[in-house]
């Protein structure tokens, strides 16, 4: 019986070897993607489109301001794909070296939103620099935020928001649980939330559009899945998931 230890013992390593394998014995990859938060419902559609056509592979999405997501790439985070609101939070990256093949994906411009019965009135953006109106935008160095300011710049409003967010969603969020009169966000936004908040369009939103842009991440385990997940994103059926959220074309 002792002769048969040492045979045993090299017929075991084998299937000890296969414990990180998926419950159904394959290899799973997980691939990373770094999005802006105004993306949300769009990539995870995306995602599952995505995972339908690769098996064992999983997309993890992690959405938040554009400008927090790029400083965690910049600061060593393991992302395979990076997805902007605006192209200087990309330009960032690239003139870092951190990121390759950028191209632009998507265009989308201003909307405010107020709860559903719209208690202040709001109906420009003008209305926004009303005394005592709860306003809440997003921060300066985010996409929506510098787009926000670019804006009030150009119609020679002065905004006093009561708070300013890290992210769109964040904005979207203070507004549908009743801690402000308006948020500015998207025109996607506004349409994802549906009856939850009232979308105050205003004529002079086309003067500031803000542009996506997606990228591989450099240094990245999954070189060519983030680009095959890039290529989705700019191809037809990822422009079709983008133009049914509301988006416009790059």
């Amino acid at each position: 019986m002792r002769r048969l230890a040492p045979l045993l013992a090299l017929l075991v390593l084998p299937l000890a070897a296969c414990g990180d394998d998926g419950p159904d014995g394959t290899d799973e990859t997980t691939l990373t993607v770094y999005a802006a938060a105004s993306l949300t419902s769009t990539f995870e559609e995306t995602a599952d489109r995505f995972e339908a056509g690769h098996d064992g592979v999983t997309v993890k999405l992690s959405f938040g301001g554009s400008s927090d997501l790029a400083a965690q790439i910049q600061e060593g985070a393991p992302a395979d794909v990076f997805a902007s609101a605006d192209t200087a939070n990309m330009d960032k990256l690239t003139a870092d070296g951190l990121v390759d093949g950028v191209s632009e994906f998507a265009t989308n411009t201003l909307e405010i939103a107020t709860p559903p019965d719209n208690p202040a009135g709001v109906s420009s953006f003008q209305d926004l620099g009303k005394a005592g109106l709860r306003l809440v935008v997003c921060a300066p160095e985010v996409p929506c935020g510098a787009a926000t300011q670019t804006m009030a710049g150009q119609l020679g409003v002065t905004l006093a928001p009561v708070s300013e967010e890290q992210s769109v969603t964040d904005v979207l969020g203070k507004v549908t649980s009743g801690e402000a009169d308006a948020g500015v966000v998207y025109v996607t936004d506004v349409t994802s939330a549906g009856d939850a908040v009232h979308g105050v369009a205003f004529p002079e939103s086309d003067q500031v559009v803000n542009t996506y842009p997606i990228a591989t991440v450099e240094g990245g385990e999954h070189a060519a899945l983030a680009q095959e997940f890039a290529d989705l994103v700019t191809g037809a059926a990822g422009q079709q998931i983008l133009q049914d959220a509301g988006f416009g074309p790059p």
